[in-house]
């Protein structure tokens, strides 16, 4: 039987979207494989409860090794993953991505002599194994990576992976008594706070008004701006744009960039090149304006209008406004 372990990171009774991301990813694959999905938790407080760690049945894990341990760090982790890893024979661990999941990520891969692929954007079964999508060349194509041997450590980009509710019931939790290494508590969290450098955090975003070459200078974003405010959203931009000064490099999606998954993307002026589809194809709703009716992100938007989006735009600030007024 193949398996495919994640770890969920949580804060304060809550599980992390982009780790509900990769357990719902791993469940999909397991089916697919003929095993199983598992998780491990690790945390020092009482909100790891049984219910809590179970509920993670409904996005598609089976199991869920919980672990005593210092929360947000990497190296506790490590320490517990390579034990069930070793104890149960799972033949892949998969990550969601981010600053905590590459870290996790990096050190099990030193510490089983596996190997790993990063930054990955999809993951399928193909003869009876998985396979890892993974950007290159600046995003310009894609490579396919297989595993030779086992473990194989999967990072994906930041919500490259969609959370879903599959529909499964509760996951079994097992309590793993782990003796973590000297060097892994050595760390320890002082304090979580908000992130720096940007008005809003556009990966947590559920609502994305994303602008292009299409908006034709800097200034036009403010038309981005204006219906982002009206509808309670974030603005994102291109690379294009950014390396053209007209937008900051913390709203970049694509290629080297964020990549995002928020309930609705709107994309005003924006071609759909494959550097940018790979930082927003897991987007819940996407509505692309563009005056080119061959634009390529017409061919991956859920709804596509041809026309001027300096027109558009405006109208469609006006009706959220009276739409909410009303």
């Amino acid at each position: 039987m193949s398996g495919i372990l994640t770890y969920v990171l949580h804060y304060q009774g809550e599980f992390n979207k982009n780790s509900l991301g990769a357990v719902t990813e791993a469940g999909k694959l397991a089916k697919e494989l003929g095993g199983e999905a598992a998780a491990v938790v690790v945390g020092e407080g009482d909100d790891l409860t049984d219910d809590l760690c179970a509920s993670l049945g409904k996005y598609g894990a089976t199991k869920v090794y919980r672990a005593r341990g210092p929360e947000g760090l990497a190296q506790p982790v490590v320490d517990v993953m390579a034990k069930v890893i070793e104890e149960n024979g799972y033949d892949y661990a998969l990550f969601g991505g981010g600053l905590l999941g590459f870290e996790i990520g990096a050190g099990l891969t030193a510490r089983l002599n596996a190997g790993v692929t990063m930054e990955v954007t999809e993951v399928k079964v193909q003869d009876g194994k998985l396979v890892a999508d993974r950007p290159i060349l600046q995003d310009s194509a894609i490579a396919e990576v297989d595993y030779v041997g086992t473990p194989g450590i999967i990072i994906g980009r930041l919500n490259a992976f969609e959370m879903a509710e599959s529909g499964d019931g509760a996951a079994s939790v097992e309590d793993v008594e782990v003796e973590l290494s000297d060097w892994s508590t050595k760390a320890r969290m002082i304090e979580r706070g908000e992130q720096r450098g940007a008005d809003v955090n556009i990966e947590d975003a559920d609502i994305l008004v994303a602008g292009g070459r299409g908006l034709g200078k800097a200034e036009g974003f403010q038309l981005c701006e204006d219906l982002a405010d009206a509808l309670g959203g974030a603005v994102a931009a291109t690379r294009a744009v950014v390396d053209a000064g007209w937008y900051p490099y913390a709203a970049q999606i694509g290629q080297t960039g964020k990549t995002v998954a928020p309930k609705l993307y709107l994309a005003a002026g924006i071609s759909g090149a494959i550097q940018h589809k790979v930082g927003m194809q897991s987007s819940e709703n996407i509505v692309a304006i563009n005056k080119d009716p061959n634009a390529p992100i017409f061919e991956f938007s859920d709804l596509g209008i041809v026309g001027d989006l300096n027109k558009i735009l405006p109208k469609l600030t006006e009706a959220v406004k009276a739409k909410k007024g009303g």
